[in-house]
């Protein structure tokens, strides 16, 4: 995973439709478009857009989700208006300097033209909300995002080049969840991709550069019942290379699985044990909304170092029970070595702290 997405880990714990759990076969190098056939996928985009001396967070991020519907052979099952499947869109811009982050959310069953999740490439619809893949002339990826909220009064136009090959987490791109074989996703990731586009806030429109990081992650296998949220990480490090640790965390706060990856620029990926990713949390913020306290400091302990991450707005917790059921914690980061030298930027997650994730 990272491990990903507030609907996913409920669909996860909850059983919900899909295939028999079993250990996936190793995925192709890349595999962009959707898998209709698992029960879950996402697409996930995060990152930092500078302009002048400003600078702010954005993240979009796609779902699919199988209904289990329509698998029968009766009429009602084969007709066009069955909701075989459903998509979802999280949109949401951190605006460091006015501190505030502003955010919208899209659900509606795929077809009729209004929601789909292309297969073969990555191309996904949701109303106005797209995310679209092209290659350039090496084969790497390069992207293009609309999405814009008239009650958040936010909208953003990037385009994404890839600089980096594709990252696969975990063995062959399996990413182990959880202690039993079969608690795993098929995983892989985009990092330091080059962004530049336009930004809008409140009517007044921005030119932007910036970084981001992309993961695509899907999945028929079911998280452990005893994990009730996760703590993940995303990090574009400052000279190219990229690093990603995560845990899935029980109701008393202990770890229950942990996992993660760094990869040097230029260099080879070193895949993280479990036993070898540790997060200690440090300072925390509790939110108005939801009454849930977030640590917004970790001390993090890898194969690839030993860090501070502190995130750089802490109120940035996101209420997407309109759509994926659900309110969690995804925000701007800054990640520090020991001495307290800045080393790379990103994104931290944190869900299961308003509420254990239940569908």
């Amino acid at each position: 995973m990272h491990p990903r997405r507030t609907f996913i880990l409920a669909l996860l714990a909850s059983g919900s439709a899909g295939a028999d759990a079993a250990t996936p076969d190793p995925m192709p190098p890349a595999d962009f478009g959707a898998h209709p056939a698992s029960s879950i996928e996402w697409w996930y985009i995060t990152g930092a857009l500078e302009s002048a001396a400003r600078t702010w967070g954005f993240q979009i991020t796609f779902f699919r989700a199988a209904t289990g519907l329509g698998r029968d052979a009766d009429a009602a099952s084969s007709s066009t208006f069955t909701a075989r499947e459903l998509v979802f869109a999280h949109a949401a811009v951190t605006d460091l300097e006015g501190r505030r982050l502003r955010h919208d959310q899209r659900i509606a069953r795929s077809g009729f033209g209004i929601a789909n999740a292309g297969v073969g490439q990555t191309r996904l619809v949701l109303r106005d909300w797209r995310l679209e893949r092209n290659e350039d002339a090496s084969g790497r990826s390069r992207y293009a995002t609309v999405a814009s909220s008239n009650s958040g009064g936010f909208a953003f136009r990037l385009a994404l080049q890839a600089t980096q090959p594709v990252l696969q987490q975990g063995t062959g791109g399996v990413s182990q969840k959880g202690p039993r074989r079969e608690q795993s996703s098929r995983y892989y990731s985009e990092p330091q991709l080059d962004a530049r586009g336009t930004l809008v806030l409140d009517g007044r429109s921005v030119e932007v550069g910036g970084r981001a990081w992309l993961d695509h992650e899907w999945s028929d296998s079911f998280l452990d019942p005893a994990a009730v949220g996760w703590d993940w990480i995303g990090i574009n490090l400052d000279d190219g290379g990229a690093l990603t640790a995560f845990r899935l965390r029980r109701a008393d706060g202990s770890a229950l699985w942990a996992g993660g990856s760094f990869r040097a620029a230029g260099g080879a990926t070193r895949n993280f044990e479990t036993g070898e990713v540790t997060f200690t949390p440090g300072r925390t913020w509790q939110s108005a909304a939801s009454q849930a306290r977030y640590p917004v400091e970790w001390r993090l302990a890898t194969p690839a170092g030993r860090f501070v991450l502190r995130a750089l707005q802490d109120d940035q917790e996101l209420d997407s029970r309109a759509s994926t059921g659900a309110i969690y914690w995804e925000g701007l980061s800054l990640l520090e070595d020991e001495s307290g030298r800045r080393v790379g930027r990103g994104y931290l997650e944190m869900t299961g702290y308003a509420a254990r994730l239940v569908l």
